[in-house]
């Protein structure tokens, strides 16, 4: 990400017409201040539409992960650039989320269009009743249940798989089941 000379590019503020008129007619201080113009265009086009740079919606794409750093979310540049807006917009809301199903379901629809099931291996479990029977031993492993979220649209399931692997908790393996629709009525589970 540079922002240098863009040829063409016009000063909104000339030097040349700031000069006092004595340099008006002056050719060599026109075309003096025309060449630190032509320097300074990209610098002034960046300050006047500074609030832009901040927004992820209209930055330039090549500001993007600039921008995405200063949220601490990554996202991949072979990612069309309207989906790497959407996951820099959003990424404060993820962070709140991640680390729970919810988190994994949100950034499952958000980066790879699909919709999840997230069934935890775990085995927390309560009850307010002494004696309640233990939850059965976890299983060690994350179950992510995908369907697209348009009919007929191919499921990428080893680009859901990096992104839920990267979700998990480090001590649960993920697997990824890759379904045509919505699964059936979904079991009930502890935690």
């Amino acid at each position: 990400m540079t922002r240098a000379a863009i040829p063409g590019l016009p000063s909104r503020y000339p030097i040349g017409e700031l000069l006092p008129a004595l340099y008006a007619d002056d050719d060599l201080a026109q075309r003096f201040t025309a060449g630190l113009d032509t320097v300074l265009a990209p610098v002034l086009s960046t300050l006047d539409n500074l609030p832009a740079y901040f927004d992820p919606t209209l930055a330039p794409a090549d500001f993007l992960p600039w921008l995405a750093s200063w949220v601490g979310v990554e996202t991949d540049p072979a990612w069309p650039v309207e989906l790497r807006r959407a996951v820099v917009a959003r990424a404060v809301e993820l962070h709140r989320w991640r680390g729970t199903r919810r988190g994994l379901v949100e950034r499952l629809r958000l980066c790879c269009g699909v919709h999840a099931d997230v069934r935890d291996g775990g085995g927390a479990t309560w009850s307010a009743e002494p004696g309640t029977a233990l939850p059965p031993p976890p299983t060690g492993e994350l179950l992510v249940r995908v369907w697209p979220v348009r009919e007929g649209v191919p499921v990428d399931a080893h680009r859901v798989l990096e992104a839920a692997t990267a979700s998990c908790p480090v001590h649960l393996t993920c697997r990824v089941e890759v379904l045509p629709g919505p699964p059936g009525e979904p079991e009930q589970t502890g935690g």
